[in-house]
């Protein structure tokens, strides 16, 4: 079970309060000798008023720009920031801890500015800060801290937004994915059962009409042909729940044998051809989707008299043909059954076309690699 991530926006409020209080302990020593120490109310309140305006600002700078709600106001606000940091130094002393505040503004410049002008600025804080500090008197370790601290800080803040943004991102790729996958299942149930059910229920109903014609004539036709209906009942429910089940395998040769079974019982002619043992087993399924699909349309949108099949196993590729001479007596369209089977071939690195041959005859076509498709994955892995 993988682990729950939180909303983005916890995440956001947990990163602005980390920041800021990573912010404020850099100056909690120098508060603290206010409080303690110097005990002077005016300077307290001087100092408490512009560090709590300084992280409120830098605060909701961070957050506004983690929720990509970037803004050119915003430069002011880093504007202000730096004024305010950089005054409280030379207003409380540089002694006691509050030169760090120079510090403070760097974490937003690659945060609020584009990048090109994120850089321009982090270089000429990088030499203005520490030389500024020099001229307020900070300890040499302080000024020296600060050659690396200015350029630390921008890089900081730019990777923690980049890294969340980064995060959403995956998190928005990942449901998208999810439900990418509950579509392409969902079209791949929907063909199965189409295919499954429009040939099956189409060989039921030709096979109650046979066995109508012949209720008060032929007694034991009539019992065969319902026999037929009950074993191909049978097998629909199968077929079904296999389809349901995702682990539908078709022959070539059963789906040929029920084809031209069918087709010859609604008083078509149609001869099976031979199929080759040596077959390769991957071209069963979609090829025998075709001959499924082809018989169902056959029944249902043209008035055919004859139907021709050929199956050729080339060195490279096997190819099916199938023939009949109903183009000119189609009933309708034929439905989103060639659309499926469109789907299944080009899945199976094949070719697929459908459609009047120009003398009365529509022929389908489909051809698959005699070698069974490497999946991607194990091209990357290989």
């Amino acid at each position: 079970m993988q682990p729950r991530i939180p909303r983005p926006t916890v995440i956001a409020a947990i990163i602005v309060g980390m920041t800021v209080l990573t912010l404020a302990g850099f100056l909690l020593p120098a508060l603290w000798y206010e409080i303690t120490e110097r005990r002077d109310a005016g300077l307290l309140l001087l100092a408490v008023t512009g560090a709590g305006a300084a992280f409120a600002l830098y605060a909701r700078l961070l957050w506004q720009n983690l929720m990509r709600r970037t803004a050119p106001v915003h430069r002011l606000g880093l504007a202000a920031i730096a004024l305010i940091c950089w005054t409280m130094p030379p207003l409380l002393g540089t002694g006691q801890g509050w030169g760090n505040a120079l510090l403070v503004p760097a974490g937003l410049i690659a945060v609020v500015l584009p990048v090109r002008e994120a850089i321009a600025v982090t270089a000429a804080a990088t030499v203005l800060t520490p030389l500024y500090g020099a001229l307020l008197g900070l300890p040499a370790l302080t000024v020296v801290y600060e050659v690396t601290g200015v350029p630390l800080g921008a890089f900081s803040g730019y990777v923690t937004v980049w890294l969340f943004h980064v995060v959403q991102e995956l998190r928005e790729a990942r449901a998208e994915l999810a439900s990418s996958a509950v579509g392409e299942e969902r079209l791949r149930f929907a063909r199965d059962l189409h295919d499954v059910l429009g040939h099956s229920l189409q060989a039921v109903a030709l096979r109650a009409e046979v066995a109508e014609r012949f209720v008060e004539r032929d007694d034991g036709r009539v019992r065969k042909e319902l026999t037929e209906i009950q074993t191909m009942a049978r097998d629909a429910v199968r077929d079904v729940r296999e389809v349901v089940r995702g682990y539908r395998a078709t022959s070539l040769r059963t789906e040929l044998d029920g084809m031209s079974a069918v087709l010859r019982a609604a008083g078509i002619r149609c001869e099976r051809p031979e199929v080759s043992a040596a077959l390769p087993a991957h071209v069963h399924e979609p090829l025998g989707w075709v001959a499924r699909e082809a018989a169902t349309n056959v029944l249902r949108h043209s008035s055919a008299t004859w139907c021709e099949i050929s199956v050729e196993a080339g060195r490279d590729r096997v190819r099916m043909e199938i023939v009949n001479d109903g183009a000119g007596r189609r009933a309708g369209d034929a439905g989103s059954g060639l659309t499926g089977l469109a789907e299944r071939i080009a899945a199976a690195g094949g070719e697929f076309a459908a459609g009047p041959a120009g003398d009365g005859t529509f022929r389908v076509t489909a051809a698959v690699p005699a070698e069974a498709a490497v999946p991607a994955e194990a091209k990357g892995e290989a």
